[in-house]
């Protein structure tokens, strides 16, 4: 109980919000190259799975440290593919309920 105590007190909000941030940024990337696989566009592709793992080193450096940056990871991952998925979806036509 003590070591997490110590861990919340060394927590940087600041960092904090930048791995949230990192995290939306490399899932809705992940969504993309999805997508960008699927619709066989390999440049597209390719620059997106750089960009990802690119950003992905700067969260292990920062949650190895202190595991509670995982925290904003999660939710910053969550949002991230969330928003890409719901913007893909509504490309789709919509089909009339009527």
């Amino acid at each position: 109980m003590q070591r997490i105590f110590l861990l919340w007190k060394e927590f940087d909000v600041a960092l904090g919000a930048v791995i949230f941030v990192a995290y939306l940024l490399i899932d809705g990337l992940y969504a993309y190259y999805t997508f960008a696989v699927v619709k066989k566009k390999p440049f597209s592709a390719a620059t997106t799975g750089f960009l990802m793992h690119f950003l992905l080193a700067v969260g292990v450096i920062n949650y190895v440290n202190n595991f509670l940056y995982v925290i904003p990871l999660a939710l910053g991952s969550w949002f991230g593919t969330y928003l890409v998925v719901a913007r893909e979806r509504s490309k789709e036509p919509q089909l009339d309920n009527a």
